[in-house]
Order: C-alpha cells, then sequence, then structure tokens
C-alpha cells in the first residue's frame, strides 16, 4: 500500500513535469507489466506510461465519451475486413503503453489473447481531445510518431476540427491535415477511401 501511495505522488508530479532529469521514477514496459501483474498496480488504475513516465490519465466528461462513441461507430460502418475496435485499451511501444481513446487493430480479438497490440498492428490511433488536448498534441503525438503509427487522429472538441496526421518519420508526421466541422473529411484506410462529415463526429 505505501508503494502505491509513493507511485501514485509520483503520477501526479509527473504529470505537471512530464520530461525531467530530477530522478523521479521512471519504469521499462517490462517493470510496468510488473507493477501490474504483481498488483502493486490495478489494471484498471487511471495511469498509462509515457516514455517511461507513469502518467494519470485525464477525466472524462459526457461530451468525450459521447464522441469517443461516434468515432467507433464510423469505423463500425466503414467495416474494414480484418479489423477490430479497440476503446481505451493498451498499445505496447518500445518505451510506452498508451492508452488511445479509441484504435483500429488488424487481426482478431484472439490474436491478443497473450499480449496487446504492437504498433504493426496498429492502423489508427484516436484521441478525443478537451481537457487533454495539450498532452495529445504534443506529448503523445511525439510517443505515436515515433512508434511509427501510420495515423494519428485528434479529434479535438475544443476547436471542433478533426486532425488527422499520417507518415511518421523520427518523432514527427509530416503530413498534417485539418478538417473543420462543416468539412466532409477523406481518410485512407487499407488502400480505400472513407469519407466522414466531421460534425457527426462530434458532440
Amino acid at each position: 500500500m505505501h508503494l502505491w501511495h509513493d507511485v501514485a505522488r509520483e503520477v501526479r508530479v509527473v504529470t505537471q513535469l512530464q520530461e525531467t532529469d530530477l530522478g523521479l521514477w521512471r519504469f521499462s514496459v517490462d517493470k510496468y507489466h510488473e507493477l501490474i501483474e504483481s498488483g502493486v498496480l490495478d489494471e484498471d488504475a487511471p495511469v498509462e506510461l509515457l516514455e517511461g513516465w507513469l502518467v494519470e490519465k485525464m477525466s472524462k466528461n459526457p461530451p468525450h465519451t459521447l464522441a469517443t462513441t461516434l468515432v467507433r461507430r464510423f469505423f463500425e460502418n466503414a467495416s474494414i475486413a480484418g479489423t477490430l475496435i479497440n476503446l481505451q485499451e493498451p498499445i505496447t511501444l518500445e518505451s510506452s503503453e498508451p492508452e488511445p481513446d479509441l484504435s483500429l487493430i488488424r487481426g482478431h480479438e484472439r490474436d491478443y489473447a497473450l499480449r496487446h497490440p504492437s504498433p504493426a498492428d496498429v492502423m489508427v490511433v484516436v484521441e478525443v481531445s478537451d481537457t487533454s488536448l495539450k498532452r495529445d498534441s504534443t506529448w503523445k503525438k511525439r510517443v505515436y510518431a515515433n512508434a511509427a503509427i501510420e495515423q494519428y487522429w485528434i479529434l479535438n472538441l475544443d476547436m471542433r476540427q478533426l486532425e488527422v496526421y499520417t507518415e511518421p518519420m523520427g518523432k514527427e508526421y509530416t503530413v498534417e491535415r485539418i478538417y473543420s466541422e462543416l468539412e466532409m473529411a477523406e481518410v485512407w484506410l487499407e488502400g480505400r477511401v472513407f469519407a466522414v462529415a466531421v460534425r457527426d463526429l462530434l458532440p
């Protein structure tokens, strides 16, 4: 119990500082898994691992929840064969294990009975952003680009727009498309173009 309190305290500090050399606790992905498997961290604990930092996840309000549901419905209606839709489920990267609001994954549920999806398995990650916008547009975008995740979407509730980032190179995405609430977004998924009215994704 004392260890969990220590971890929680570090989570609050790291959430504010993000990247420092002050000797705060950092974890490898394997150590993070050990914390979960040993029960020190509950698998439903409101944290995720970003570049070795244990970071507190933002709370979700009703508009955020609705927007996540609307994005999921779009992917369901797209009916892309050989894919599954995950909601707030982990993706295992080299030094991170984020839990995006939604991810479109290649394969079937039983393919991941013993592991979480890796970057090669991921077609799209989506973050619904309001209170988390700063983190999603900087830190998480870098994490996903560095892992060569093919597409990263930010559904920006404050600006009421869809931001689509593609063609990762290093720690950046080299192509950025921003669609306003009044536009139709065209996105490539498995060699097909899908159109979606941005307003249909927004609460």
